[in-house]
């Protein structure tokens, strides 16, 4: 097996140049500056615009290429930019935010370097409008890694990505080298019930001060539910963790993917790529069945058709790459519409793929077809 055949729907973002050149950037309604986030659902489209430190709604699917979005946060106008909204302040202003999505019509969104996530209590339809809540922090205002203090079950540092799975609200505390688990959506002075990936609440070295393990991280990323599998993206040691069931507290992990066993974390970024290996894979998303992986470094995304289960499964298709071996950035040719470059995030929905082209300063939106695969 090897790529599988693209529909694309629509491309927000940059245009593709048919060169090498890096695309256009400015902040408008309708440009991306190394987006890092993407959700969809059958209502809206929300992208999170990380180089230009906003996120951008379109409501409703958008129809055509660079449509403009119709919301912007974490800005004054749609065509500014720059850290806490071009130095407005944190109450109303991002500094890389990194993941975004809606659970039970709210609106969450991984506001990584003021270490928070930003809760909107209904999804926004007015440009600028300020967040209700932080969780990680005490108020709007506060923006230190781990609320001024060391590691806790209340505070984040880097807060990368999280997801929603199973009745249990993840976080990626970056930073930390660690999870934290919520049952329920959390509130906003809610500790996490529980943590993955380190011996305690107040630890927070990588891969718990020694060499990778079956229950530790160096940079987690993303989070998907394949199967009865919870899957995180360990990015750092280029690598998924896991667990099936999903864990109700800290344990090692049962399956992994992108490397031979629990202990490796090799990088292999000048030779030839497989269907088993992983470089920086910052992003996965599932249906429940499908499982893709944003194989970032690699300029490519891996489909599994089944949850993978052991230790280094391999992928069944590839997405960007003519096949599993090639790696590069926009296959060394030109930009197009079906290439990659450094894609982060991604999220699956019915037969849409939606992922962040980051390197190409874009969101392009593909149809999936399962069967087509040489």
């Amino acid at each position: 097996m090897g790529s599988t055949e693209l529909s694309r729907s629509v491309r927000l973002g940059a245009a593709a140049t048919g060169g090498l050149a890096l695309p256009d950037a400015q902040p408008s309604p309708s440009q991306l500056y190394a987006p890092r986030g993407v959700y969809l659902d059958e209502r809206r489209l929300i992208a999170v615009d990380s180089g230009n430190h906003r996120v951008m709604i379109w409501h409703g699917a958008p129809s055509h290429d660079g449509a403009p979005a119709e919301v912007v946060l974490g800005q004054p106008s749609a065509y500014s930019e720059g850290p806490r909204a071009g130095g407005r302040g944190a109450e109303n202003g991002f500094h890389l935010p990194t993941a975004a999505a809606v659970h039970d019509d709210r609106l969450f969104v991984a506001d990584a370097w003021h270490h928070r996530i930003l809760v909107w209590n209904e999804v926004p339809t007015v440009s600028d409008t300020p967040p209700d809540w932080a969780l990680g922090q005490d108020d709007l205002a506060d923006v230190e890694p781990n609320r001024g203090a060391g590691p806790s079950r209340a505070g984040l540092y880097w807060p990368y990505g999280f997801g929603y799975l199973g009745g249990v609200f993840y976080v990626a505390d970056t930073g930390n080298r660690r999870v934290l688990a919520w049952h329920g959506l959390p509130t906003r002075d809610r500790p996490a019930d529980f943590i993955l990936g380190q011996p305690a609440d107040t630890a927070g070295e990588e891969n718990r001060g020694g060499a990778a393990a079956a229950d530790s991280f160096r940079w987690p990323h993303a989070f998907a539910a394949c199967g009865d599998t919870l899957f995180v993206a360990d990015a750092g040691n280029h690598r998924l963790l896991g667990w099936s069931p999903p864990p109700n507290g800290d344990r090692p992990a049962d399956v992994v993917v992108g490397q031979s066993d629990f202990t490796t974390a090799r990088e292999f970024p000048y030779a030839p790529q497989s269907a088993r290996s992983l470089r920086f894979p910052y992003g996965i998303t599932s249906d429940g069945t499908l499982l893709a992986v944003a194989d970032t470094a690699n300029n490519r995304v891996l489909l599994f058709h089944d949850s993978p289960r052991g230790a280094g499964g391999a992928a069944d298709a590839v997405l960007a790459q003519p096949d599993f071996a090639a790696n590069g950035e926009n296959r060394w040719q030109a930009v197009e519409d079906d290439s990659l470059c450094w894609p982060y995030g991604l999220w699956l929905h019915g037969s849409r793929l939606a992922v962040a082209d980051s390197g190409n300063n874009r969101v392009l939106l593909w149809d999936l077809s399962r069967a087509a695969v040489d």
